[in-house]
């Protein structure tokens, strides 16, 4: 009984550091990759437009798709030997850091306003578009059934053209970019559950602080201060791997 009680309490032990470590790393590698990114941006500048908490709702609910979705696809590499699972994403984690270092030394300090920039006329792109479609939409007289109209789905009416707006420029954004990538590496390495709440975690801290400052914090962030630490941060992880077994499990 003694020696079952023993190896139980080991293995809460090793799963509790397991869960600690992917949560950890996670939210790091969130933060050091989403600070000054488009996502970043989107959120920062739809808030100044629309109501804050439809944006933030509709850019959350992006973000954790993209989670969930990258942590999945990580998972599904556990089928392959740790092994080799380990040390290519570790591999993976030092070109990322060694491309991050590399961006950020030749970024100006000024980088993030083109970005910005990029996303105001994108945004401003979609509320025209949505306007077209507005008076497109027009009521019209009912009664003479004057007027041009378009069916709508039904379902368009409970929800708010900003919220689908905002979630699907993020997720879009979101689709291939670091951040994702990052994830889904993580995932094939680390204990998914604790990648997938600190991934979660990460996204709501940043799109929060970008709904909550607006445009004061997307102009004065400086993206190539954010590169160059996030670079240093991917290498701290390749690194690591030299003092961390495979078989570890964290």
């Amino acid at each position: 009984n003694d020696f079952l009680l023993s190896a139980v309490l080991a293995y809460n032990q090793h799963t509790n550091l397991g869960f600690i470590h992917a949560f950890v790393s996670a939210i790091s590698v969130i933060i050091v990759s989403e600070l000054g990114d488009k996502t970043f941006f989107i959120a920062a500048i739809m808030a100044m437009r629309y109501n804050r908490l439809t944006v933030l709702a509709g850019a959350m609910l992006a973000l954790g798709l993209m989670t969930c979705l990258s942590v999945l696809f990580g998972y599904a590499t556990t089928v392959i030997p740790r092994v080799y699972t380990y040390y290519v994403s570790t591999a993976l984690f030092a070109i990322f850091g060694i491309r991050m270092l590399r961006e950020g030394l030749k970024m100006s300090p000024d980088e993030g306003q083109e970005e910005l920039e990029e996303v105001q006329a994108e945004i401003k792109k979609k509320d025209e578009e949505f306007q077209r479609t507005k008076l497109l939409n027009g009521p019209g007289d009912v009664e003479t059934g004057a007027g041009t109209t378009i069916p709508q789905k039904k379902w368009l009416h409970f929800i708010s053209p900003f919220f689908v707006q905002a979630f699907t420029l993020t997720f879009l954004a979101e689709w291939g970019d670091r951040s994702q990538l990052t994830t889904i590496v993580l995932a094939a390495r680390e204990d998914p559950y604790g990648v997938a709440v600190g991934g979660t975690v990460g996204h709501s801290l940043c799109t929060g602080l970008a709904v909550i400052g607006g445009r004061m914090i997307a102009q004065k962030i400086s993206v190539r201060t954010v590169t160059i630490i996030g670079g240093i941060v991917f290498l701290a992880f390749a690194f690591s791997a030299l003092f961390i077994s495979p078989d570890s499990g964290f």
